[in-house]
C-alpha cells in the first residue's frame, strides 16, 4: 500500500513510516510531497495520507500522528506505548514531557542535516527507531504493572 505525507521529514514523519512498516504494512511505499499536494496525491495514487491536518492519521487532541496510527491499528504493545510517549513529546514540542524527547528532537534535526533526501533519512533513522523500541520494550518489561 502507498502512504503519503509532507516532504522534509522530521520526528513524526520518520516515526510513522517506521511504525507502519514494522507493525502495519511490511510492503509500505512512502511518498513525500509538498504540503498542499498530499490530499491530491493520496487520491491519485490511492495512498493513505498521514501527518497532515484534517486526516484520520494526523494530530488529534494534542497527540501526534504516531499515536493516531497506534490507535487506528490497535497497537497495544507496552514498548510501543512508551515509544509513543517519547515521539509525542518530541513532535509536539513538549520536550519536558519525557526525558528522552529532547534527545530524539536533536537527533532528528541532525539526521535532517545529514540526509536532506526523505528516503535516505528514513533508511538511516529506522535503525535508530529499532534501537529505541528495543530500549522501550526493556523499560516497559521492567516496569511494574499498574
Amino acid at each position: 500500500m502507498k502512504w503519503v505525507t509532507r516532504a522534509h521529514v522530521h520526528v513524526d514523519r520518520v516515526a510513522c513510516p517506521w511504525l507502519i512498516s514494522r507493525f502495519v504494512d511490511s510492503e509500505a511505499e512512502f511518498l513525500f510531497v509538498a504540503p498542499g499536494m498530499v490530499r491530491g496525491v493520496a487520491e491519485e495514487q490511492d495512498a493513505v495520507p498521514y501527518d497532515v491536518p484534517g486526516v484520520e492519521l494526523g494530530h488529534a487532541n494534542g497527540l501526534c500522528s504516531f499515536v493516531s496510527i497506534m490507535r487506528k491499528y490497535s497497537l497495544k504493545d507496552p514498548g510501543l506505548q512508551l515509544l509513543a510517549d517519547v515521539v509525542n513529546a518530541a513532535d509536539t514540542g513538549r520536550l519536558d514531557a519525557h526525558p528522552l524527547a529532547a534527545g530524539l528532537e536533536a537527533i532528528a534535526q541532525g539526521y535532517s542535516l545529514l540526509h536532506p533526501d526523505d528516503h535516505e533519512n528514513l533508511a538511516s533513522q529506522f535503525a535508530l527507531y529499532d534501537a529505541l523500541y528495543a530500549y522501550c520494550r526493556m523499560r516497559a518489561a521492567a516496569s511494574p504493572a499498574t
